[in-house]
């Protein structure tokens, strides 16, 4: 089938995309029929991608269904997720088959902030005190410079941390149901030029690292970034032998030795077995910012006997999602959030309960997967 042809039966008339994709296949030699094969109009990404050639397919599925006790996200869910990783799908609906067996999960948002964190330079240390004097005294006048920016978004707190002849500050937005990132750069930059106009510090830029944006760091795992997700889930321990094949203690243990004393030898940033691969599914499915995962890897998972069972939780100290904006305007994407009653304003924080979850379920069968021994064989069975 010739290209012009593909383009009618999808159709879409010949588009900048298609110069675009023709023009790389022509300086590149390889025929790019494959990524020309999408259904959406090119003119739905042009907020999301420059130069444009086409789209790269990532499978979709759906685990599920799981029984969901929040604040935001009550009832039972089947959750899309986008992975090439064979056997992940299987593993997180097997934890949420284990998690709604047991009542369903409960899980609740504790903090709810976008962050931007400038770095200014000052004239030495009191000039620093001047600067942050400044800033504490003058939160209207800042706010005002705010609410010039955005309608959606407001001013939380604007935390100073000086060293030496610089300046960083920590300024903590409500972004509402946006994801919020660009909301507070451009927020940043203006409160920036006023601190700048009224202070005599010099703005060397808008982000100075302490935000800290899509890098793990220990800022963000104590204080949070976005929004801030615990969830938990006690599973009878007759569940935990009958549907995950292990048992409460061995569990327990390898969560013990694995995601504590082992992340910690390592050094790592986060605590859990593998945390980042719910997030990054969920997040690809539904438009969200895949460099942010690493963010979300900064999970916690801990492990308690409860009686006769097991009560394990999951805190996420950063799960930067939004369910407006963004990669959400694009089709498939709508599609997915709309699959969790998530599309949209007003749902958000909805999203991100089902994103802990999701994440607690994962985390549930592949630690009960690593004290039977049972890792590897699923792997191999379900083609990795």
């Amino acid at each position: 089938m010739s290209q012009d042809t593909g383009l009618r039966n999808r159709g879409r008339e010949r588009s900048d995309a298609d110069d675009r994709r023709k023009a790389a296949e022509d300086l590149t030699g390889t025929k790019l029929e494959e990524i020309s094969k999408y259904s959406f109009d090119p003119k739905a990404a042009e907020k999301n991608i420059e130069n444009m050639i086409g789209a790269v397919q990532v499978p979709l599925g759906f685990a599920g269904p799981v029984r969901i006790n929040g604040e935001h996200a009550k009832g039972e869910f089947l959750v899309p997720l986008a992975t090439t990783e064979g056997a992940l799908v299987a593993s997180v609906s097997r934890g949420m088959s284990a998690i709604t067996s047991s009542g369903g999960a409960r899980v609740m948002i504790f903090g709810d902030a976008m962050t931007r964190a400038p770095v200014f330079r000052v004239n030495g240390i009191d000039h620093a005190a001047e600067v942050i004097e400044w800033i504490s005294k003058n939160r209207k006048k800042m706010d005002g410079e705010v609410k010039g920016t955005t309608s959606h978004g407001k001013l939380i707190s604007a935390e100073t941390f000086p060293n030496g002849r610089s300046l960083f500050v920590r300024f903590a937005y409500d972004t509402g149901d946006a994801m919020g990132m660009n909301m507070a750069t451009i927020a940043t930059e203006a409160v920036c030029r006023l601190i700048e106009k009224e202070t005599g510090a010099s703005l060397v830029s808008v982000s100075g690292n302490m935000c800290t944006d899509k890098k793990p760091a220990w800022i963000n795992a104590i204080e949070g970034r976005g929004k801030t997700v615990l969830a938990e889930v006690t599973v009878p321990s007759d569940i935990i032998e009958k549907k995950l094949h292990a048992s409460v203690a061995s569990v327990i243990e390898t969560n013990i030795r694995k995601n504590l004393i082992g992340s910690s030898m390592a050094g790592s940033l986060g605590h859990n077995a593998h945390a980042a691969n719910m997030a990054a599914a969920l997040y690809i499915a539904t438009g969200q910012d895949p460099a942010q995962v690493v963010e979300a890897s900064m999970t916690m998972t801990v492990c308690e006997s409860a009686g006769n069972g097991l009560y394990i939780s999951v805190r996420m100290p950063a799960v930067e999602v939004g369910t407006v904006g963004g990669g959400t305007r694009l089709p498939c994407q709508s599609e997915a959030l709309s699959m969790i009653g998530c599309l949209g304003p007003g749902r958000s924080k909805k999203l991100a309960e089902i994103v802990a979850v999701t994440v607690l379920a994962g985390e549930l069968s592949t630690l009960a997967a690593q004290a039977s021994g049972q890792l590897g064989k699923a792997h191999s069975e379900l083609g990795r």
